[in-house]
């Protein structure tokens, strides 16, 4: 049986719109060139003209959140607590079992930009397809912002999802979902307007805040959902083990076994 693997993770790149202004990451390059210096300094009376092509090593600096680019959220960036009052568990401590396991696709690319999708929204999608959710099953939610990653528009596109939808997956034993929006949730300019007309302030973030409830962990800015079928493939997600981290990055793949 053959195994292919399909790349479901942004790649991390500086100069684009990947997130709100003020917070992309930034990437300085440094040559082989530029850091033959650098090599000549562990080895005292080495010299550039001694290396080959007079080249040392590549490298980068970077300066960015653990919220830049593909990452998964860990329950401490939704609040201090989960599951009724425990404490919320930081990247580092996110069960690895929960991070490799089949997964299904819902496609929510029709619904408007700001949408706020709902339990009814969830379980319809789900007859569409003809999944029923078992516990830890990964579930990635296909929105408009997937195609627009890069864009200008890319962080106020794709729909959100709610209190309801969030509560819907993890009640029945979901542990980690995802989207290739900014956010889980609707984008903040949507909530903000609604926010304004209402001042109620539970629909801020209610998605994440949903694991205030129910602890859980999603996938923010995955990428190329549109290309994978509704189930029958595996999703690898394992975060970088950032120390008491709200957050890691992660190079999410989807396995098919053909």
């Amino acid at each position: 049986m053959a195994r292919r693997i399909v790349d479901i993770s942004v790649p991390l790149q500086a100069g684009i719109a990947s997130d709100p202004p003020g917070l992309e990451p930034k990437i300085q390059y440094l040559g082989h060139k530029e850091y033959a210096l650098e090599v000549c300094k562990f080895f005292p009376g080495l010299t550039p003209a001694d290396l080959p092509d007079g080249e040392g090593w590549a490298s980068e600096r970077v300066d960015m959140t653990t919220h830049n680019g593909t990452h998964l959220d860990a329950p401490w960036h939704y609040a201090s607590t989960m599951d009724g009052g425990k404490r919320a568990i930081t990247i580092d401590e996110v069960p690895l079992d929960w991070c490799f396991q089949p997964a299904v696709k819902l496609d929510f690319r029709h619904f408007e930009n700001g949408y706020v999708a709902t339990a009814a929204d969830v379980e319809k999608e789900l007859a569409r397809i003809g999944h029923t959710l078992k516990p830890l099953d990964i579930v990635l939610v296909n929105t408009a912002a997937g195609a627009r990653y890069g864009q200008p528009d890319y962080v106020p596109s794709g729909c959100g999802m709610g209190r309801e939808a969030t509560l819907y997956l993890t009640s029945r034993g979901v542990r980690v979902t995802g989207t290739d929006a900014w956010s889980w949730d609707a984008p903040f300019g949507y909530t903000a307007r609604r926010y304004a007309e209402t001042k109620d302030a539970s629909i801020i973030w209610e998605g994440h805040k949903a694991g205030r409830e129910i602890g859980y962990c999603h996938i923010e800015k995955l990428h190329n959902l549109e290309s994978l079928p509704p189930h029958g493939f595996i999703v690898a997600c394992f975060p970088v083990k950032v120390k008491a981290a709200s957050a890691g990055w992660t190079r999410a793949v989807a396995i098919f076994e053909d």
